[in-house]
Parts: C-alpha cells; sequence; structure tokens
C-alpha cells in the first residue's frame, strides 16, 4: 500500500484506507478527532467519567459502521453524528444527571480550553476586580448554556465546541441549515442578555 503524502491526508483518505484495512489510518483519526469529540460529548452529559464512556461507545460504533460510511459527506458529519445520537441515547437513559461545570478546563487539564477561554478579558491594571467579575460572568455563561432549550445548546455546542461550520450542523441535526442559524442566533441573543450588566463594568476597567 502506497504511503499517504501530507496532501492526501483527509480525513476522507484515512476512512478509505482503514475501510481498506489499515489500522494505522484509523489510528490517525482517533488521534484528531477524539479530543473535540469529548469536548462536545463532555458539554452535553455534564460528567467526565460519563463522557469518556461515551466517546469509547463512539469509536466502537464507528469501527462497527465503517463499512456504512459511503463518501457522500464528510468525516467529521458522519462522527458528529454518531457522537450526538449516543449522547441522546445516553441523556434518554437517565433517570438522575449530575452535572460538570463548563467553566472546568476540559479533561480536568489546568491548561484545558473552557467556554471561558470566548469571554474578552478586560484591562490587566483592575487585576483583582477584573478576577471577580470574570469568576461571575463563568457563572453565567455556565447557567445560561446549560439552562437553553436542548435544540439550541447543542447547536451552540457543535457551532462553539466542535467548531463545525452550520451547513454540517444542519446535516447532523437533521434540520434546515436557516433553522440551525436561528438557533444559534436564539443561544446567542440568550447569552448576551445574561451579560448584559456587565458591559459597564468592563467599559469602567478600561
Amino acid at each position: 500500500m502506497a504511503p499517504i503524502t501530507r496532501e492526501e491526508v483527509t480525513d476522507e483518505v484515512l476512512m478509505l484506507r482503514f475501510q481498506g484495512g489499515d489500522r494505522s489510518a484509523f489510528a490517525s483519526l482517533v488521534r484528531k478527532h477524539k479530543t473535540p469529540i469529548y469536548n462536545f460529548v463532555l458539554r452535553l452529559v455534564r460528567t467526565t467519567s460519563v463522557a469518556e464512556d461515551l466517546v469509547q461507545d463512539v469509536f466502537v460504533k464507528i469501527v462497527q459502521s465503517a463499512i456504512d460510511f459511503k463518501h457522500e459527506s464528510k468525516f467529521s458529519t458522519w462522527a458528529y453524528a454518531i457522537a450526538r445520537n449516543i449522547c441522546i441515547d445516553h441523556l434518554r437513559k437517565m433517570t438522575f444527571r449530575q452535572h460538570a461545570s463548563l467553566d472546568q478546563a476540559v479533561g480536568n487539564e489546568p491548561d484545558g480550553p473552557t467556554l471561558l477561554d470566548r469571554t474578552p478579558d478586560v484591562h490587566p491594571r483592575a487585576t483583582v476586580d477584573r478576577t471577580v467579575i470574570g469568576q461571575e460572568v463563568g457563572r453565567r455563561i455556565t447557567h445560561c448554556v446549560e439552562s437553553l432549550p436542548t435544540d439550541q445548546r447543542e447547536v451552540f455546542l457543535l457551532r462553539e465546541v466542535a467548531n463545525l461550520p452550520f451547513k454540517e450542523i444542519a446535516t447532523i441535526t437533521g434540520v434546515p441549515e436557516n433553522t440551525v442559524k436561528s438557533r444559534m442566533r436564539y443561544a446567542l441573543e440568550r447569552l448576551q442578555e445574561s451579560l448584559a450588566e456587565y458591559e459597564d463594568y468592563a467599559r469602567a476597567l478600561r
């Protein structure tokens, strides 16, 4: 089997190689997608241990369904659709939810990305006030995202955590792209309303 050149390496090429029996191609897909898929799953189920188990289920399902991947869509779209369905099945079966904070670093890594990383900072000279306000903003973001309707929350997470384009999100969720954009707009409006009172604080600290 010919080696894969740098120009040839795409998810779809790797999947084609895996379908042909190249296990190293699948290992490459896992290395590339495991962390972002984990981030997405964690934000939905909110519990680290559960997210870890579900991500394993996602990749087991990918292996089991590899023959069904027809290269009519992007690998990422297909993989996130599997992840979403597994999360939905899990949440439907839950009788008790344990909520993990959205401002906790992903995977308990202190340098891991959080949604707070997306919150603009204020002037560094106001360190103390900035820290206090930042903590409160974090709590507001956490509460707001967790309280979003399910359809808005999953679109927000697919866009902001998984960093997928709206077209792919539409395919994953099975709704028109305009509906996806509307759900994202409503989610952002809720966040903006929740954080509106901090605009004056931010201006005062500049």
